[in-house]
């Protein structure tokens, strides 16, 4: 039996003992175990499934193991992978700071930033939300205008950011900030801080679909120690473009793209005959939209390989952020249509619960196309740097 074999009975078998049977069923997102300081989970077993799998080091398995992580190599990650996907286990941990930040404190940070924050992170003690995009810079995200200035023991920051998501709910922020009005790229730096700090609050905006996982931000002399600034000063935009990669590379583990979904509602309202869908347009169109999501899925892995060998950040990523948001409107839409009348339900009774959800999904996607940069500053971004086209 070989090393790789070893491997993967302990782990079935450990996985077995351990996960326990409510954390094998589909999560909702009132069940997301985003972790943090004020963690209460709606389920005793999200909290011990957490636990449980934070002490192997299995909720970041391939950090190394002084930052929390298992040191597994990428073979065995994919093995774990797998074997909870056998037993439908749901991940520990859901995390903007595993997907993102975490990964770029690994690259940047010192050695103390990182034996501060990564175990934290890797243990669910901690929740973190990003600070990027502002009133005047969501797409053109390097004209931000948060001002930080150094003030000899430590920095005092100004300014205001919005979409932040569940910045009303996180611990920390890792923060796009400018310390020099003079460039533009070139005067980003890169800093986190305590979302408790004074002069620091976030306000929810509700959206079209009933929920509020966005903010507005907003920082009044702010004050932070010089120790929470990872890189340079003036370095952050190196760092802001690396972890745009690692977040648009962990987009699929969102739920997008796929189609499984689409085809249970449609087996489930629209019906089969002869075992395949019974319209047989619909059929087609779903079809042509899980080939889509396949040939998504093998970008996204191809642009991980990447980044794990070091290479900078290249069109991938923004042609993922593109096809992703395309792809999972196209999605919600397939599956409005397949439920037909059942789709159009807000609240109340006449639908089942799964129903209204997709409706509410369906509506949260219309944000897809927005949110991160819009899909038409996407396109230019590829006409212009990818194709070479002229302005």
């Amino acid at each position: 039996m070989t090393d790789l074999q070893t491997f993967r009975t302990e782990t079935r078998a450990w996985l077995e003992a351990n996960c326990p049977a409510s954390m094998r069923t589909p999560m909702t997102d009132e069940d997301r175990p985003w972790g943090g300081r004020d963690f209460k989970p709606n389920h005793p077993d999200i909290k011990i499934w957490l636990d449980r799998m934070a002490a192997k080091g299995w909720t970041v398995p391939t950090w190394q193991k002084e930052y929390g992580g298992a040191g597994l190599s990428a073979d065995e990650a994919s093995v774990l992978q797998q074997e909870m996907e056998r037993i439908n286990a749901r991940i520990p941990n859901v995390s903007f700071g595993i997907w993102m930040f975490g990964p770029v404190l690994m690259e940047y940070g010192n050695e103390e930033q990182k034996r501060k924050f990564l175990p934290q992170i890797a243990r669910g003690e901690i929740r973190w939300c990003q600070g990027y995009s502002e009133p005047g810079a969501g797409s053109d995200l390097a004209s931000l205008q948060t001002r930080c200035e150094d003030k000899g023991d430590h920095y005092l920051i100004n300014g205001q950011k919005v979409w932040t998501s569940y910045a009303d709910k996180a611990d920390w922020i890792f923060c796009l900030v400018r310390t020099d009005t003079s460039k533009k790229q070139g005067g980003i730096s890169f800093v986190v801080f305590d979302m408790q700090s004074p002069g620091v609050e976030a306000r929810p905006i509700k959206l079209i679909s009933g929920s509020s996982p966005f903010c507005e931000t907003f920082f009044t002399d702010v004050k932070i120690p010089k120790q929470q600034l990872i890189g340079q000063v003036n370095g952050g935009w190196e760092i802001a473009k690396r972890l745009l990669q690692y977040e648009r590379k962990n987009i699929s583990a969102g739920g997008f793209g796929g189609g499984t979904e689409v085809e249970e509602f449609a087996k489930r309202y629209i019906g089969l005959k002869d075992g395949i869908l019974a319209d047989a347009d619909f059929r087609t169109r779903l079809t042509a939209h899980k080939m889509e999501a396949q040939a998504f899925d093998l970008t996204v892995k191809r642009s991980a390989a990447e980044a794990r060998s070091g290479k900078d950040v290249g069109a991938t990523t923004s042609i993922v952020k593109y096809a992703v948001a395309k792809m999972n409107q196209e999605r919600r839409e397939l599956g409005i249509e397949a439920m037909g009348m059942s789709g159009l339900g807000w609240e109340g009774p006449g639908f089942e619960t799964d129903a209204l959800g997709e409706t509410r999904q369906w509506l949260r996607a219309k944000g897809n196309s927005i949110e991160g940069g819009t899909s038409e500053i996407n396109l230019n971004v590829l006409s212009k740097r990818v194709l070479n086209l002229p302005e």
